[in-house]
């Protein structure tokens, strides 16, 4: 859709004159009249630049800049690890630790537009499914968590439910027990208080009957009487007398002795401070994310580092270490261990701390050190040759083979930077081949390190005799005193 808005043409705009634009100049980034069309094609410098009708331009919901907003430089490098475009400023402050920095024109060059949109758009579709599919799950979570907390609620009342249960059935159990022993002893109570009154009752009989012997009887009658009544009454006396030791005349009371596993589980249920306790258990997720960034995209931490004219160096870490013979060259792996090379010796693999760890499993005679990949280490030595070894399977994986003494060396932008001799910086990539030979005027050998800053020059550090001096050299071999 085109926009409602006329563009105008910028070259007349500048001229203050309002013009609609004709035409879209992309290199340009502005509209242009008919007019100005003709003169823009004229020109040497904008003759190939890219236009288009300005019924067909779209205009973009934001600019692009090709300058860098941070440095106001053009950007005209492109940092695969990170994916960005960047200035010459940027590369030497921010990305000066990445890999494999390439020229913007080039990429763009080489890069089909159309064919990135279409990776891009695949790409924002999938990031799209994953995340869609993040809800989904974490919707379907919720849902679930929800179901699963009513579910220990009814398990809590259910917990609670089982014990008043079987407190409910201990009580009914113990009430029964109570009624069944007071029966009984009810029943024994009862029968023996019948049984008095049947001694008492007994007793008022022969009262009366002790009333009426001397009025209607003989005195011999009288007398076999009461003698007879006597001996009722003794045996009367006779069961009083036996009741002192009959288990029936002593109280009863009836009472309860509490078990004294009651008393423990009382304790302990004060004790108990919860019934139970809620927790979460979180199961790892798999995130399948296939897209071109996620293939591509290695990132290193953008750091800002002092341009190297105006470096100052200081002291960060002091690390003793326990070699007694010298040392040609030694490196920081990226997972903080140090490599130290014996001159002409052995390569020795020492903790971040500076203890011992190993010395590599390399037949020869070590000078200098470079770090390729994570476990990849390159190191030159006397007999003309460079390993490459893989410190994970402790094996050399390569050599190559030189004409020439090997000293300093130093890896960047997959390819090798190796000092020979007192004369030459030979760049070679990890066969062997030779990318760049470049001839250095100085008459002490390049025994010592390199560290590639551009594309286009290498910084040097040359022992010559005791004094360290270090340098830019540029791809003709000139040597520039830093």
């Amino acid at each position: 859709m085109a926009s409602s808005k006329p563009i105008l043409c910028g070259s007349c705009h500048k001229g203050e004159v309002t013009t609609k634009a004709d035409i879209w100049c992309y290199n340009c980034d502005e509209g242009l009249c008919s007019t100005c069309l003709s003169h823009h094609k004229r020109f040497k410098a904008t003759c190939d630049h890219k236009t288009i009708d300005i019924k067909s331009y779209k205009p973009s919901i934001q600019a692009i800049k090709t300058e860098c907003d941070k440095h106001g430089q053009q950007l005209n490098l492109y940092c695969p690890g990170h994916l960005m475009p960047c200035c010459d400023e940027c590369i030497s402050t921010s990305h000066s630790k990445c890999m494999g920095i390439k020229s913007l024109s080039g990429v763009v060059e080489k890069t089909k537009i159309e064919k990135l949109k279409e990776t891009v758009k695949t790409d924002i579709s999938s990031l799209l499914n994953v995340l869609n599919k993040l809800i989904s799950n974490k919707s379907e979570n919720i849902k679930t968590g929800e179901i699963q907390c009513v579910s220990i609620k009814k398990s809590i009342t259910e917990i609670r439910k089982e014990i008043n249960k079987h407190l409910d059935h201990l009580e009914k159990k113990l009430c029964q027990e109570t009624d069944i022993i007071w029966n009984q002893e009810k029943s024994k109570a009862t029968g023996f208080i019948s049984e008095i009154e049947g001694k008492t009752d007994n007793l008022k009989v022969i009262q009366e009957h002790l009333q009426t012997v001397t009025t209607h009887s003989s005195k011999l009658q009288s007398f076999l009487d009461v003698h007879q009544i006597e001996q009722q009454v003794h045996q009367c006396q006779r069961y009083v007398d036996d009741l002192e030791i009959d288990e029936r005349i002593k109280e009863v009371d009836i009472k309860m002795k509490q078990n004294d596993e009651i008393e423990k589980i009382l304790s302990k249920l004060e004790s108990l401070e919860s019934l139970g306790e809620v927790i979460v258990i979180k199961t790892e997720v798999a995130i399948n994310i296939d897209t071109s960034v996620s293939r591509e995209l290695k990132l290193v931490p953008l750091q800002e580092q002092s341009n190297i004219n105006n470096m100052t160096m200081n002291i960060e870490t002091k690390i003793k270490i326990n070699i007694k013979k010298l040392i040609s060259d030694m490196i920081c792996l990226m997972d903080g261990r140090v490599i130290v090379v014996e001159r002409w010796g052995k390569v020795n693999l020492l903790t971040s701390d500076g203890k011992l760890q190993k010395q590599l499993p390399i037949p020869g005679e070590a000078h200098s050190v470079t770090q390729i990949n994570q476990n990849t280490i390159a190191i030159t030595y006397s007999d003309e040759t460079i390993k490459i070894f893989n410190m994970e399977n402790e094996t050399v994986t390569k050599v190559i083979t030189l004409d020439k003494q090997c000293y300093g060396l130093s890896f960047s932008n997959n390819s090798l930077a190796v000092g020979l001799g007192n004369d030459e910086i030979r760049i070679i990539d990890l066969e062997g081949n030779t990318l760049k030979s470049i001839p250095v005027q100085t008459k002490s050998y390049l025994r010592t390190w390199f560290t590639v800053m551009t594309e286009y020059s290498i910084v040097t550090m040359l022992v010559r005799q005791y004094t360290v001096m270090m340098d830019r050299v540029n791809r003709s071999g000139n040597i520039n005193r830093i």
